[in-house]
């Protein structure tokens, strides 16, 4: 073979060899991008996936508001008439007062506060100052409830109407 064969050998050699170099940069280029394609599909999937939890827990934590707004009237009633009956000996008070409080207990463990109790300090958040009476100049404190209120899992549902002190 002489030279002049032997060079175009080996810059054709040359040539297919940066024709394939080319070809496998494209490929690692190619192979990076889909690597990169699949990272974000994975993070946009996964933070689906939380938004899709928050959703499913905010839609239950509204309806049990909902729920918890509807016995709100049954449990004014439970009061009234526990206040009525006081701590009477009879079967029917002690019959109203063990209804009452299981149903308190049983809101209680799926998360229902109840909010307003007297020597309390008054929070605005929570409580609703209908009345106001002089006091030692102090912290102004819950003098007397008037309307209880509630909390269901962090949000308040209802203030409670109280007098305040100071």
């Amino acid at each position: 073979m002489d030279e002049a064969t032997f060079n175009e050998a080996v810059a054709a050699s040359q040539d297919a060899a940066t024709v394939e170099n080319d070809e496998v940069l494209a490929a690692e280029q190619q192979r990076d991008e889909y690597r990169a394609l699949a990272q974000q599909l994975q993070a946009d999937f996964e933070n689906y996936k939380k938004r899709v939890v928050r959703d499913v827990d905010d839609a239950r934590a509204a309806g049990g508001a909902r729920v918890i707004n509807a016995i709100l009237p049954v449990l004014d009633a439970f009061d009234l008439a526990t206040s009525h009956y006081g701590e009477g000996a009879s079967d029917e008070a002690k019959a109203l007062l063990q209804s009452r409080q299981l149903l308190l207990d049983s809101l209680g463990k799926e998360g229902l506060e109840r909010l307003g109790v007297v020597g309390e300090a008054f929070d605005p958040q929570v409580h609703d100052a209908v009345m106001h009476v002089d006091g030692d100049g102090g912290e102004q404190v819950i003098d007397d409830v008037l309307r209880i209120g509630y909390r269901w899992k962090g949000t308040v549902l209802r203030p409670a109407m109280v007098r305040v002190k100071g």
